[in-house]
């Protein structure tokens, strides 16, 4: 306690000096905002941490808040700090401490502060998009659906998530799998490039290996054309994988979320993002491979969890949810991205493919701002023509089912009072939000926003939208691929 309080002194009298929050330094030092409070209560903090803390204090490093936080995605910038450890292999027990060890996030040097970040990487929009609009709930229910057509083999379930997010729609399917294939084993893998969506996911994670003891979850940062075989492509990143196994103790959700709380500096160091120089896409620092079971089941597990160089994909279904930018070219879209994800289809498996599909009330608020703006570029009928000359030659076997619209096409909402709507007193909170989604989904980049956003017509053209249609919904479009049965 006497560490912590002298360290807590030294940290008071730099943020004086600096100018700056406690918890602008928390985010720099550490990417913790709530790292001083920690300290206040008497959590425990490690010696590596400790060393962190007082070396940016030394180096005089406090820089002004930036205006936004780091989005879902990932943190487009370059981390400063060193390598971390070599990586290790053989299962490791949850170290005690809950502190984040991360190095500060940064943009390139030079970098235009107003684009320093993809529209994307800005976390408060997308978490108050996730927790004002259906999306995640409606995305599980379709995702579940494809259960009914998959025909697992032994010896388990696979299901890869190509973008956990945070771990919202991902945890909704494990209850469908869960309901339709109560003793089955699970083998469960997604991606995730951003540590913090990597502990949202977590943090849901408890209940369902309390639920579903025999489950094997795999978290990856490896990029589309690597994570479904947990397997670098180049020598240098495989040489340092960062593979990581954790048999959780227990026999309770209790128990299991105390270990993976336990857990954050061992991500922090494996989850280090920098910036492509090129796209400004984020890409990791060190590849990394998280694999989570229940010790008291690895036995029974022991031919399903994965070991370094020995990843096999064979996936009974793929969740491909909105899992690049509608922006992007479509060739892109289906080389870089559903391509290889469809080469890790098993026999029978499936991928399910959503984007978003326009044509809804958020895009008429969009287009009273920015007449003619069309970020849905891409239908499905275009992808899959693609995707079929890019694949379709060396496999085979898969199927490229587009279905039709009234199949493909699904509806989610934003929540709101229907006595609000009724009454025609729309309150700002309301409008803010519905804003924030139509510019979320439509991918309106912050330096437009600013341009419109001063005299205050984004609410009056929010209100009118909201108004006449009597609430605001969007549209997302599906699609399937799937391989034949062997």
């Amino acid at each position: 306690m006497d560490d912590n309080q002298a360290l807590i002194d030294e940290i008071e009298q730099f943020c004086r000096r600096a100018g700056i929050a406690e918890s602008t330094f928390g985010r720099q030092a550490v990417n913790d905002g709530k790292f001083v409070g920690r300290l206040r209560d008497g959590r425990g903090v490690t010696t590596a941490t400790v060393s962190r803390v007082r070396r940016h204090m030394s180096n005089g490093s406090a820089v002004a808040e930036p205006a936004q936080a780091p989005g879902p995605a990932a943190t487009p910038a370059a981390a400063t700090s060193a390598a971390t450890p070599a990586a290790s292999t053989s299962a490791v027990t949850p170290a005690a401490s809950t502190k984040s060890d991360a190095a500060e996030q940064k943009p390139p040097v030079g970098a235009d502060k107003r684009h320093a970040f993809r529209f994307y990487d800005n976390r408060q929009k997308y978490l108050m998009f996730v927790n004002t609009c259906s999306e995640k709930r409606v995305v599980a229910e379709r995702a579940g659906m494809e259960l009914a057509h998959v025909h697992p083999r032994p010896p388990a379930l696979r299901v890869f998530d190509a973008g956990m997010g945070d771990g919202t729609v991902l945890a909704r399917v494990m209850r469908h799998m869960h309901r339709r294939f109560p003793t089955l084993p699970f083998y469960i893998v997604g991606k995730e490039i951003s540590f913090e969506d990597v502990r949202l996911s977590l943090e849901k994670m408890p209940d369902r290996f309390n639920e579903h003891p025999a489950t094997v979850l795999v978290i990856t940062n490896l990029y589309y054309t690597e994570s479904p075989w947990l397997t670098p492509r180049s020598m240098q990143a495989a040489a340092s994988l960062n593979w990581i196994e954790v048999p959780l103790a227990g026999d309770s959700a209790h128990d299991f979320d105390e270990q993976i709380a336990n857990l954050q500096p061992v991500l922090s160091d494996g989850w280090r993002v920098r910036s492509s120089p090129k796209t400004g896409n984020p890409l990791y620092e060190r590849p990394s491979v998280l694999v989570l079971y229940r010790e008291d089941h690895k036995f029974l597990l022991d031919q399903i969890i994965p070991r370094p160089g020995g990843g096999l994909a064979d996936f009974d279904l793929v969740i491909a949810s909105q899992p690049y930018r509608a922006r992007m070219p479509v060739e892109f879209k289906a080389r870089k991205v559903i391509a290889p994800l469809a080469k890790g289809l098993a026999p029978g498996g499936r991928l399910l493919g959503i984007h978003s599909h326009g044509h809804d009330p958020g895009i008429e608020i969009v287009r009273k701002l920015w007449p003619g703006e069309d970020p849905f570029r891409t239908n499905r009928h275009d992808l899959l023509k693609v995707l079929k000359q890019e694949i379709g030659r060396t496999h085979r076997d898969l199927n490229f089912n587009t279905y039709s619209d009234k199949r493909a096409i699904f509806r989610y909402d934003m929540h709101t009072l229907p006595s609000e709507l009724d009454t025609g007193g729309i309150g700002t909170s309301t409008l803010l939000a519905a804003w924030n989604a139509a510019t979320y989904v439509a991918q309106i980049e912050d330096d437009r926003l600013e341009d419109v956003i001063h005299d205050g017509s984004y609410l009056d053209a929010t209100r009118e939208v909201l108004e006449e249609r009597g609430g605001l919904w969007f549209f997302d479009e599906s699609y399937v691929v799937s391989r034949r049965r062997g």
